[in-house]
């Protein structure tokens, strides 16, 4: 386990994971150059945290305690939107885990999914790999953001 001098990216998602396992191979990718920032893989079921784990992620854990955990000394959280809204994706996403990513003080990056009927204005019509790209770009500048603080 890295000292708490790194960034603690937590990484959410459910269903099958995914969305989350191709955001931290994307994140791992442009983040390459900052080795002290560990990812964390939270799913809301066991296949979701299992392919978050083969894409690359430092450690994992499955549930709404580690959710909770994990957001609260997070630096940067990323997930499909739907981890904002209480019983979103087909009810994996409780209220809790839904009060608790949306009460960390992390910086938040999120990636709009249609499947979350969850509608954002501005949002430009981008295939799945196109905002995992995206998210990931911003990921890596948050790092150095924080970095250079």
């Amino acid at each position: 386990m890295k000292g708490r001098d790194s960034m603690k990216i937590v990484v959410i998602d459910g269903q099958g994971g995914a969305l989350g396992k191709h955001l931290i191979a994307a994140v791992k990718s442009a983040a390459a150059t900052d080795a002290s920032a560990e990812i964390i893989a939270v799913g809301t079921n066991s296949a979701a945290t299992s392919a978050m784990m083969n894409g690359g992620a430092d450690r994992g854990a499955t549930g709404e305690n580690p959710i909770i955990v994990a957001c609260s000394d997070a630096d940067i959280i990323v997930g499909p939107v739907g981890i904002l809204c209480a019983n979103a994706m087909l009810g994996e996403i409780t209220p809790t885990m839904a009060l608790a990513v949306g009460a960390a003080r992390a910086v938040k990056i999120l990636v709009p999914v249609s499947r979350c009927d969850i509608m954002i204005a501005g949002a430009s019509e981008m295939s799945y790999g196109e905002y995992v790209k995206i998210a990931a770009r911003m990921v890596a500048g948050e790092i150095k953001k924080k970095r250079e603080k």
